[in-house]
């Protein structure tokens, strides 16, 4: 994992990434600007329709809605940012392997666009809906002191396995096949998983975390299949 790293690392300068990274970066801020204006003129609406105040409650309704989004910014940033960079993964993926694999760019299927927004869509929602299904799990363990910290930690390094792992493996394997290759992975996915989640929690890092992390599991995925 180390040396997928430091190879990634080297080759973020290269411009078919900077170019998915400059795409994931922008999509991801305008998606939380239309969330930010689409709660800040739903608080307002609500203020002077439902309720009938007038007179600044109403921005202030919509200065908090922002608020609020940027806290929902900060907690939902992981999920949106690895869905989003999933969609243009595959310019990444075949960036590496031009470079390190260039037999297995040879055979490989590049993943339709279509494809990628599923697989993107999917990741954040499988975050989303297991993190909610896990808050009670999160609350009761807030006694522990770290224990919900190391609890998320665990449950989004799993995720964010299965997430890089599926944006090199759909370039490479059927999707019946992706089904047993995820079955046998299961170790690796998550050390793989458990880097990239390290990745996201550190500040600015975390901008370049999710596209770092798709090269990375290029790495994983070929060294593991013997290059």
């Amino acid at each position: 994992m180390i040396r997928a790293f430091l190879l990634s690392l080297g080759q973020l300068g290269d411009r078919r990434i900077l170019g998915v990274l400059a795409k994931s970066l922008a999509v991801t801020l305008l998606l939380f600007v239309a969330l930010a204006a689409a709660l800040a003129l739903g608080a307002r609406a609500l203020v002077r329709d439902g309720f009938h105040w007038g007179g600044g409650v109403g921005d202030l309704a919509a200065a908090a809605a922002v608020i609020a989004t940027v806290g929902l910014g900060w907690l939902l940033f992981r999920a949106v940012a690895i869905a989003v960079t999933g969609i243009f993964a595959d310019e990444v993926v075949a960036a590496v392997e031009a470079r390190h694999y260039p037999a297995a760019l040879a055979g490989a299927r590049p993943v339709p666009f279509a494809r990628g927004v599923a697989m993107g869509i999917g990741s954040a929602g499988r975050v989303v809906a297991v993190n909610l299904m896990l808050a009670p799990v999160y609350l009761l363990l807030l006694a522990t002191g770290v224990g919900t910290a190391i609890a998320f930690f665990l449950v989004n390094g799993w995720l964010l396995g299965r997430d890089l792992g599926d944006m090199v493996a759909a370039r490479h394997l059927p999707a019946d096949a992706m089904r047993d290759w995820r079955r046998t992975t299961g170790g690796g996915r998550m050390l793989l998983g458990l880097a990239g989640t390290a990745l996201l929690l550190v500040p600015l890092v975390n901008l370049i975390a999710p596209v770092l992390g798709a090269a990375m599991a290029t790495h994983w995925f070929h060294e593991r299949r013997g290059g």
